[in-house]
């Protein structure tokens, strides 16, 4: 890589990892998580519809496309906010999001056919294993409801992943454009249904808050993707994935200024392992 594009993809890693401490910011602000998952889709759906040339794809994408926009659009940001509402630590969710690598190895394996070696296998299982030491920790027995919310997350991003590999054809715009008003739609109907006072919410978002949204909606799922997108165009993807170990990293850093986190030892290590496993584990994909 050329310095240019190692400072971009440092860039977008720091972005990818503020999306943690940033949106937990949002939500303390008395935000609901599924409005708050629903705005940000929203967010996305109007920065990507001002550049998107729409066009209908060929039916066999129906299916897969309508998976996609569900899983990623909706399982995963719903579960991943309702975590944050509910954990009184960041950290364990940022690690705990790392799962979301094996399991889009494992839905590949299922649904794909793509083989998984016994080295592989045996990534995935230190990788849960790190998650399963966390968990233990008896410092955060109050965060295991949330680490599971977290769990349930990744399985959905693991799912969009294999979702997304049957639409690659389709211009990306296009499927996160759909997938954002998707996402928006159903969130916001969840959020009157099961959260009540929605229009009220909104109405009394203030500028504080706002701001934090747009960092997500914004930076991170237009600015830092596109971005990705745009390196692809100079290396394979397993050039870049590798990097994706670092935003935890950044993520956890940032949990730390922000909010005065410091993780205990049992976590801390399992942190590491976690880390490490999906470091190697991108590296053979």
């Amino acid at each position: 890589m050329t310095v240019r594009h190692y400072l971009l993809v440092l860039f977008i890693m720091f972005l990818f990892g503020s999306s943690y401490p940033i949106n937990k910011l949002a939500l303390n602000t008395s935000l609901t998580p599924v409005l708050a998952a629903s705005l940000r889709m929203f967010i996305l759906f109007v920065c990507l519809v001002l550049f998107c040339k729409f066009k209908i794809p060929n039916k066999k994408y129906y299916l897969p496309l309508a998976g996609f926009s569900l899983t990623m659009g909706f399982g995963v940001f719903i579960f991943l906010n309702l975590s944050l509402q509910k954990a009184t630590m960041v950290a364990p969710i940022i690690i705990g999001a790392q799962l979301a690598i094996p399991f889009a190895v494992l839905a590949s394996s299922l649904f794909l056919g793509e083989k998984v070696t016994p080295k592989m296998w045996g990534l995935i299982f230190i990788s849960f294993f790190g998650i399963f030491l966390i968990g233990y920790d008896p410092n955060l027995k109050s965060e295991i409801f949330a680490i599971f919310l977290c769990a349930v997350s990744a399985f959905f991003y693991g799912i969009a992943n294999v979702f997304s590999r049957y639409i690659k054809d389709i211009d990306v715009k296009l499927t996160n454009t759909i997938m954002g008003f998707t996402g928006f739609t159903l969130l916001f109907l969840f959020s009157i249904f099961f959260e009540g006072n929605t229009v009220n919410q909104l109405l009394n978002i203030n500028f504080y808050t706002w701001l934090l949204l747009l960092h997500n909606g914004v930076m991170v799922s237009v600015i830092a993707h596109t971005s990705l997108f745009y390196l692809y165009k100079f290396y394979s993807v397993n050039k870049v994935m590798p990097f994706y170990s670092l935003f935890p990293v950044f993520g956890l850093i940032l949990t730390f200024f922000i909010f005065g986190e410091i993780p205990t030892l049992l976590s801390a290590i399992g942190g590491l392992i976690v880390i490490f496993s999906v470091y190697k584990l991108q590296k053979i994909r």
